[in-house]
């Protein structure tokens, strides 16, 4: 049986993670070493190595806690709810997780980009299985005439990019809107609007 851990131990892991997303986000996986996250973490390489054997063990805990994230707002959309409201909710907690979690989203993408050799059985598992749950509901929705015909897991995919977006490349949405602009207030008012007049069913 696996002994808990203390508070001590449960502040350092956490110090490590914050370190890793970091120097992973700024580097990349292959950029990154575990010099540099146990120097942000404040911790000594001995000591991160206690908690994590390697560099992949620090980065595979920290997708495995991103992923979880991740998923949750997908799995949120409710079948027995109004499908528009249910579906602008899901655009809205994902717009929030890449205005709070920006650095997580690049991690992500970043992952993304080299193939997902280290988080694709996720994928493949858990996210697909909550991907295929929802286009299922929205189908069902469509069949009953309470939303506009549209490819329901091109959909999922075109919310994911029009959040994400804010997050991944927000140095360039920066520079481009310039100063006075808050850049998720007007992504949602926006996505609100052009989500609304694809789905709703027209008369």
């Amino acid at each position: 049986m696996t002994k808990p851990r203390t508070r001590i131990q449960e502040r350092n892991s956490k110090s490590i993670l914050d370190a890793a997303l970091d120097v992973f986000s700024k580097h990349g996986y292959r950029g990154a070493t575990l010099d540099q996250i146990a120097d942000v973490s404040g911790l000594s390489k001995p000591n991160l190595l206690y908690y994590y054997a390697s560099k992949e063990a620090v980065y595979k805990a920290l997708l495995d806690q991103l992923l979880i994230a991740w998923i949750d707002p997908l799995r949120a959309v409710n079948p027995l709810g109004e499908p528009v409201p249910e579906i602008l909710a899901y655009v809205r907690r994902k717009l929030e997780l890449s205005r709070h979690f920006p650095r997580e989203s690049r991690l992500f993408a970043n992952e993304i980009l080299q193939g997902a050799p280290r988080i694709s059985d996720v994928i493949g598992g858990e996210l697909k299985i909550q991907v295929d749950d929802k286009a299922a509901v929205i189908s069902t929705w469509i069949s009953q005439g309470r939303l506009n015909p549209v490819p329901p897991v091109h959909l999922i995919f075109s919310i994911w990019s029009l959040t994400q977006h804010y997050a991944d490349f927000d140095a360039q949405v920066r520079i481009i809107l310039g100063e006075g602009h808050d850049p998720f207030a007007e992504a949602e008012d926006y996505l609100t609007t052009l989500f609304t007049k694809l789905l709703t069913p027209t008369p």
